[in-house]
């Protein structure tokens, strides 16, 4: 490769490594062994979330050393640089759980500090975990710089011992984490030994990576993908493979052809590539959170794309590929059948895919199509013109009891019951619904309604997987209904109701719920209700007596909750570029 000029007069990095006024910053770079060559070279971020919390990040940093390599090669100086993770598999169930959703702002934020600091002029963003994908993501729409994500990859499955112990249908399936949030559930209701669930903890997570099913994490690369963010494909191989290495060099490379062509991330993340985006999601049977992620990051891209928005467009995308939770195989599956790049071949048959949307190869997504030459397997991708079901896996509701709007997940729920009526079981906070569900201390066609868990009232929208999971290992996944204003799971299966907007703690409708109110679920009409009247609820939010007071009145999530905004805008803390009066890459 013939080495390109670079004209650093119009990059940041131009303010630390170029006139005789930044001697000393230049001689801080040749602290650390760099070159003449080097120093004068384009800078690129390569920031991961690499840390020793969960399997989901430990691989991240061995992959941006490949990374580094492909920034080299095509002649720019990587510079690393780590952010935390909070990793919701280890968070979830308690206290943990109330810094997910700050930590993807956090994320977001600390990142776009650092290149600020340093005036990169491009970064390349490894995530493994759930909220670093999109906050990674948000950061390089807000800092509008030639930007390529890389997803650290998803977990291999695991496998049950074949002993007489474990229940059959653990022994006869791939496992991931959902299964032992399930298994909880099954030993609480002795219907799985201490043995049995001692065991499973042991294999279900065989190595490093992300929850392999369709859960947020392997939602939210496929979003990386069919935005335009990540090259085609590069989300799909697992972690543990060291083959993954040359997408890390591939994207580094890649980054370089953005900075030298000044393609930008706000180039990429349009409102076209944001619907591409929510294709994806509805036809793989994502996660509930893309409603939350995919408008943050238009949000800093200063687009109106909100849960409505999102929502409609799952209203009208079969869903076709078979992944759990809903379905039956995880991402390594999907990896094999092809990935995403097949997935979005399907949606390009039936006129569902902006196809002159740019990508992080310069190519457009149609060009990056036209060179894909696999077709779906009919067993993990379906044909589309023969789904699973005729609509996506996540459906958005609305109604006197969301006005703002709600989502649920109805992959994997056959039509018939996907209309749920009844009477509603009133709990104020997660741990009171779990401690009944451990109880038993409700009943079969009962509405469980956990409130004070939205972004501002929780604080921090906590994810509810323990409670849904132990519900579904009691067996009582079909036999009754959950609806919050927090957040459920991507590994979440049920009828299971989240991001009721506005939340209790803004008086929302699902703060003026009481026990016996009879609550109407029709996921087919896109409905969520309760059977009072418009004079009784007004009457109830005249008596409201407030927001539940928190302990949490200092410190980040003290801060989190009084910037967050609504939910169906993303949950965001900041006026995004609607507010901006510069923007980074152009200082």
């Amino acid at each position: 490769m013939l080495k390109r000029p670079f004209d650093k007069s119009k990059l940041p990095s131009r303010h630390v490594t170029e006139g005789p006024e930044r001697a000393p910053h230049r001689s801080y770079y040749y602290a650390m062994g760099m070159t003449e060559e080097e120093i004068h070279q384009p800078l690129v971020g390569v920031a991961t979330c690499w840390n020793e919390a969960a399997p989901c990040n430990i691989a991240l940093n061995r992959q941006a050393q490949a990374v580094k390599m492909g920034v080299k090669q095509a002649f720019g100086t990587p510079r690393e640089f780590t952010t935390i993770t909070v990793t919701d598999g280890i968070a979830m169930g308690h206290e943990g759980m109330r810094s997910s959703l700050a930590s993807r702002e956090a994320i977001a934020d600390t990142v776009e500090l650092t290149m600020r600091g340093h005036s990169y002029d491009a970064v390349v963003g490894l995530a493994g975990c759930d909220k670093s994908l999109p906050g990674m993501m948000m950061a390089m729409v807000r800092l509008n710089v030639p930007s390529v994500f890389i997803y650290g990859g998803s977990i291999l499955p695991g496998r049950a011992p074949q002993v007489q112990e474990i229940p059959e249908d653990f022994r006869s399936r791939d496992l991931t984490v959902q299964d032992m949030f399930e298994a909880v559930g099954r030993h609480q209701n002795d219907e799985m030994s201490d043995k049995a669930l001692d065991m499973l903890e042991r294999v279900a997570c065989p190595s490093a990576g992300a929850c392999g099913g369709q859960f947020t994490a392997n939602t939210m690369a496929c979003v990386s993908e069919a935005i335009g963010l990540a090259l085609f494909n590069s989300s799909g191989m697992p972690a543990p493979y060291e083959s993954r290495d040359a997408y890390g060099e591939a994207s580094g490379r890649a980054v370089m052809d953005l900075i030298e062509q000044n393609v930008r991330a706000r180039d990429v993340v349009t409102l076209k590539a944001l619907e591409n985006a929510a294709r994806v999601v509805a036809c793989t049977g994502g996660s509930t959170n893309a409603g939350l992620h995919l408008p943050a990051i238009a949000h800093e891209a200063g687009i109106d794309f909100f849960l409505d928005d999102v929502c409609e467009i799952f209203r009208d995308t079969p869903y076709f590929v078979d992944l759990k939770p809903g379905g039956a195989y995880v991402a390594k599956d999907l990896y094999d059948a092809g990935g995403i790049p097949v997935v979005m071949k399907e949606l390009r048959k039936a006129g569902l895919i902006h196809e002159d949307c740019i990508t992080a190869s310069t190519r457009t997504i149609g060009e990056e199509l036209d060179r894909i030459e696999r077709e779906a397997d009919g067993k993990v991708i379906y044909a589309i013109e023969t789904p699973i079901t005729k609509t996506g896996g996540v459906v958005g509701l609305k109604g006197n009891l969301a006005p703002e709007g709600a989502i649920v997940k109805v992959a994997g729920i056959s039509a018939e019951d996907q209309v749920f009526t009844g009477p509603a079981r009133v709990f104020e906070c997660e741990e009171e619904a779990f401690a009944a569900v451990k109880a038993r201390e409700y009943k079969e066609g009962e509405v469980i309604v956990i409130r004070n868990e939205g972004p501002a009232g929780g604080p921090g929208m906590r994810e509810m997987l323990s409670t849904t999971a132990a519900l579904s290992g009691q067996g009582m996944g079909k036999k009754v209904a959950l609806i919050t204003d927090g957040r459920f799971s991507g590994a979440t299966r049920g009828f299971c109701v989240g991001h009721v907007g506005p939340e209790a703690a803004q008086g929302g409708p699902i703060a003026l719920l009481k026990n016996g109110d009879m609550i109407t679920i029709d996921a087919v009409s896109g409905a969520l209700s309760v059977d009072l009247s418009d004079e009784e609820l007004a009457q109830r939010k005249a008596a409201w007596s407030g927001p539940r007071e928190t302990i949490y009145t200092s410190g980040a999530i003290w801060k989190f909750a009084k910037l967050v905004g609504p939910t169906y805008k993303g949950a965001v803390t900041h006026p995004g570029a609607d507010g901006e009066k510069h923007v980074y890459s152009d200082l």
